[in-house]
Order: C-alpha cells, then structure tokens, then sequence
C-alpha cells in the first residue's frame, strides 16, 4: 500500500483540495528558491514538475498559480499512524511491515477468505477507507512476495485508472523483463544500473540471462538478490522481517543545510545535532560506543579545490524520487570517517569531544558546506555505560540527570522550549527543525 503523493495530499485534504486539481508543492519558502519541494500533487506532476524538485526549478508561470505549503512532518506523522491505525482494523500488526511514512507491505493471504474477497477487492476495500477517512487517494500492488507485490507498486499500479497494480509470475516477464529504465526496479539504483551497462545490460531480461559468475564477481554476495529478483523471487516474508534482531543498533541524524555555511557556521550546527542526538540516546537509555561523520561541501561557487579550481561539478541522476548525484563517493566533495571513541556514553560532552576532534581532523575549513549527517553506533544499554579511575561518576550523573530534565521539558511543553543559545544565532537550524517535527504543542 502506498499513499499517492503523502505530504501533499494531507496538505490539499487539510485545506479541502483535490490533489489531482490542485497546484501544491511541499516546501518552506523561507529557504528560498534553492530549497528542496519535499511533494508535489499530481497536477503538478502532470505539468511536468518533477518530486524532490527545487523550487527554482518549476517554471515561472507553474509556480505563479501554485500553493507553497511549508512542511509539517510531526502532522504528517500523526496521520500516518492514523491511517496504519485503520490497516489494523482489518490486519494484525504481525501481518504489517511499515516500509516508509507513506507505504507498507501487508500479508493479505490469510484474510482473503475470512472476508471472503479477491486480492485485488480486499485492496479496494483498504484504500477505500483510506480515501472516505482522510481524503487520501492510496495505491496497491499485489503479488505472491514481497518483491513482486513491491514492483507491482512501482512500475503497474502507476499506469492503471483504479491504482491497483497485480503481478504473478508469469505477468512479471511480459511486463517487467523488458521495463526500462532498470532503476525503476526496487533495490536497482544508478550506481547498479552504471555497473551493469558495462555488460550491456539494461533490464531484467538482461539480468537473467548473464553469466551468473560476472555478477557475483561484480557485486559479491549482493548478486544472490539481483539474480532472484530477475527471476521475480523473494524469499524474505513479513514474518521473517518481524522475527529480525539486528546484532548492533546505531542512530543516524542528518540534515541538507538552507544554504552554503562557512566552515564555523556548521561547526555550530553539529554542536546543535551532537546535542539532539546525545538527547535521544539518553531517553532511549542507551550509551554509544562508536561515532561516524560525514560532511559534504558545496558544489561549484566558492568551494574550490586546494589548487583553487572551482569544484567539478556533479552527474546528476533523475529519477521517479528526485535528483541524485553520482558522484557523491568522490573523496572531493565530502569528508568524515567513523572511529569507535574507546568508551560507551550518552554525555553531550563527551560525545561533543569526540565529535569536534573528529571535524578538525577531517574537514576543509576552507570549503563551504551544504550537508551534515552525525551517526551513533555500537549502541547498548546504560548499564554498560564505560567507567574507569578516571571518570567523574558525579559530575556524569549530573549531567544525566540535567538531560533527563530537558527531556522532561521538552516532552511537556514542546522541542523549542529549551535550547541551547547557539540555536538563537542566525546560522542555527535546531529550531526550525524541531517546529518540524514537533517543537510546538497545541
């Protein structure tokens, strides 16, 4: 089940809108024209306006009739759950994979003939609920897995007046073998799809009929997935994805900064998400053991290389969910690492440490910046927090103790009623974000 164009339909259906009628795009024009549209309707789409767009890329005259919805994600995530609120009405939980904020695979087989309906009216059935609760259009593929079900999703369900798209086998290798291009296909990205056009691959059909050595020498043990999936074949089930345990968990915080920030202006932002994130493990009752890293300069302009060129600019990928990069492995256009920190902790100041001996080991601080990602790993419970003769137990529970009361606060009265006085300052983000996902309560 997916939602058709979440973000933007629950904007059109909170201002009593038709999506399919509607020029709406989901973006904070308070980042200007460079911002990314997080959603656009399908009228905009069927005007050519591309998701994950720009805003300065959709056509003057477009953008003139067009509705400019700032982001609302906690909103967003409140009827998500509502609406996976009413998939429970029907399904158990232990028949559901919540895939993304807008999709999820469900086990249909044992309900079909408890409800005594096809695969494709038990669809119906949801996506009508959906529709009359909260005036959402949602769409359904079906399929005997989850690739297939995935593809039918994707690829079908796209093409057809009622958005139900349905796969077996058979229908797979008519409609899906010959499909290009090849990154419309589940787990197939541009990197992949790059890797296989040195074979003179293009499609599935292409998949398949190659020397199953060449992948394996190509991709290692991720063939084993390409080569099912060329033949329609998933073996993994809802089941086997709810009885999953990770062996090691980690916690990743990531932000596109609004414009180009100077090396000390995203300095400070870190600080905010080292802080955020230091937060978190406290009120999951975690400790981290390991910290990763990565900052990505600003193309073209002002980031140039030592040598003074101005930076290469990237290969851009368009595709279905936005433009990507190609080239962002180049060693040239990011930095960071990863190191384990040789303790488990949740303290903002020790993590903080870590963090920014980290930056100056790694980070150009003559090249402006556009992204920040922060990742804890190695996490575990606090009781295996690391303590030797040197460690200050008091001041540590001091410190506890301070985050568990700014949790306290937070929760009660909202993310923006405590910050730090960093995040006052004009190159902060913290506040903006936190009105995004939940800085105010009503």
């Amino acid at each position: 089940m997916d939602l058709k164009t979440f973000y933007a339909s629950v904007e059109c259906a909170d201002r009593g809108l038709d999506p399919f009628t509607t020029n709406l795009v989901v973006a904070d024009p308070a980042r200007g024209s460079t911002t990314i549209c997080l959603a656009v309707t399908p009228a905009l789409k069927a005007l050519g306006v591309r998701n994950r767009c720009r805003v300065f890329e959709i056509p003057e005259n477009i953008l003139a009739t067009t509705i400019m919805a700032r982001p609302r994600m906690r909103h967003y995530m409140e009827v998500s759950a509502d609406i996976y609120g009413t998939y429970l009405e029907y399904v158990s939980p232990a028949d559901i994979h919540p895939y993304s904020i807008d999709e999820c695979f469900i086990d249909a087989t044992p309900y079909l003939t408890r409800y005594g309906l096809s695969a494709r009216a038990f669809a119906e059935l949801l996506m009508g609920r959906v529709r009359d609760r909260f005036s959402i259009c949602a769409t359904a593929g079906i399929g005997p897995n989850l690739f297939l079900a995935k593809v039918a999703l994707d690829i079908t369900a796209k093409h057809v007046p009622d958005g139900i798209g349905m796969l077996d086998e058979e229908g797979f290798r008519h409609e899906i073998w010959p499909h290009r291009p090849i990154t419309d296909i589940w787990g197939i990205g541009p990197g992949i799809a790059r890797r296989l056009a040195a074979y003179h691959v293009y499609d599935l059909m292409g998949v398949a009929a190659l020397d199953e050595e060449i992948l394996y020498r190509e991709f290692g043990v991720n063939a084993e997935y390409l080569i099912d999936h060329a033949f329609g074949r998933e073996p993994v089930t809802i089941a086997d994805i709810q009885a999953y345990r990770p062996e090691e968990s980690s916690y990743v915080n990531g932000q596109v900064l609004p414009r180009d920030y100077c090396h000390d202006e995203a300095l400070l932002v870190l600080r905010e998400m080292v802080d955020a994130s230091a937060l978190e493990l406290v009120e999951r009752g975690e400790v981290a053991g390991h910290i990763s890293l990565m900052v990505g300069y600003a193309y073209g302009g002002a980031a140039a290389d030592a040598g003074g060129a101005q930076a290469r600019q990237p290969d851009l990928f368009r595709g279905e969910h936005g433009t990507r990069r190609l080239d962002r492995r180049d060693p040239a256009a990011s930095a960071g690492g990863s190191r384990k920190i040789g303790e488990h902790t949740n303290s903002r100041k020790k993590l903080l440490a870590h963090f920014e001996r980290l930056w100056r080991e790694t980070v150009d601080p003559a090249r402006p910046i556009r992204r920040i990602n922060v990742g804890l790993g190695n996490l575990m419970p606090e009781e295996f927090a690391t303590v030797d003769l040197f460690t200050d137990t008091e001041a540590d529970a001091r410190e506890h103790d301070l985050a568990s009361a700014v949790i306290a606060v937070k929760s009660k009265f909202g993310k923006n009623a405590l910050v730090r006085g960093i995040s006052l300052t004009e190159a902060g983000t913290a506040r903006e974000r936190n009105e995004q996902v939940g800085g105010h309560h009503a």
